[in-house]
């Protein structure tokens, strides 16, 4: 996924809620949205000339990569050093195979060290020790790219990172909301979600639920537009809600999550392509949920 590929893309998701000043709110919901098919299945960060087109698994890796320096309460940089990694060692791809004994999105190797081949097929264990490494490093957030990761990887040439590093950092402002609603994705959605196998990844990305925690809690109802579906609210930090909606929307296709909306724009999986929108007066907070909320469905 080097920067010539990438192209412009039209993006559409709302989501509408105002965040507390402690907390925001996130929720799903499984129930599906007539209209026309949407186009083959993928993902986009950014929008018009700076936008940038990703396929489904990488967009997940992406969100995985943020999500875990989010509960590790890391810089933005930290996230643009690990993405540098990633796309140089594996095109930010869960890869089962590498030089010698490397595998996953970091090349991690088992002989030295970094943990069993299986438990590195994970994104959130292999992430969690890449950062684990990198706050080993001193002055990390003011050295070069390159340099940084380098010192993390031990690599046999650690200057090629330094490569992919201007789209690492414009990676890095998208999955952690800074702009904010620019990741999206599109895909059929089924007629219900698995909020219960979502709320399980959550958690295993951004860490165990609480005041402390990215995730403060999370409820669930029924859905006020499908009674068969059902709508979860996320309630997460503040400064940490649209890397929490990013990484709804860049895993809505493996848990079959079809709206998210935060913040007064709303993500619909069937028209994602056409990026995020305005959410109407009406829509913005699932039934009974105080402003504040960001709802993904």
């Amino acid at each position: 996924m080097p920067p010539r590929n990438r192209r412009l893309r039209a993006v559409a998701v709302t989501g509408s809620a105002l965040v507390l000043a402690v907390a925001g709110y996130a929720a799903y919901t499984g129930f599906g949205h007539g209209g026309p098919p949407p186009p083959a299945p993928g993902c986009q960060a950014g929008t018009g000339a700076a936008a940038i087109s990703l396929d489904t698994g990488q967009a997940g890796i992406a969100a995985t990569i943020a999500g875990v320096a989010a509960r590790q309460r890391l810089p933005r940089r930290a996230v643009t050093i690990a993405y540098a990694a990633a796309l140089q060692e594996s095109q930010m791809q869960n890869l089962a195979y590498g030089d010698l004994d490397s595998v996953g999105v970091f090349q991690q190797r088992p002989s030295q060290g970094w943990g069993t081949a299986s438990e590195l097929r994970d994104p959130v264990y292999a992430s969690t020790r890449f950062f684990d490494a990198l706050v080993q490093v001193h002055g990390y957030t003011k050295m070069p790219v390159d340099q940084a990761a380098q010192d993390v990887q031990h690599s046999a040439d650690g200057t090629a990172y330094q490569q992919w590093a201007p789209l690492a950092a414009a990676l890095s402002g998208y999955f952690t909301g800074a702009p904010p609603h620019d990741v999206s994705c599109w895909y059929t959605p089924p007629a219900r979600a698995d909020l219960a196998a979502a709320t399980r990844q959550l958690t295993q990305t951004f860490g165990p639920q609480g005041q402390a925690g990215v995730v403060i809690r999370i409820t669930t109802d029924r859905s006020d537009k499908n009674q068969n579906g059902s709508v979860a609210v996320v309630h997460a930090r503040q400064d940490a809600a649209w890397t929490v909606v990013g990484w709804l929307v860049a895993h809505a296709q493996d848990y079959g999550i079809s709206d998210v909306r935060y913040a007064g724009y709303e993500w619909n999986a069937a028209d994602g392509s056409m990026g995020w929108r305005r959410a109407g007066p009406a829509q913005g907070q699932p039934p009974g949920q105080a402003l504040g909320s960001i709802v993904a469905g």
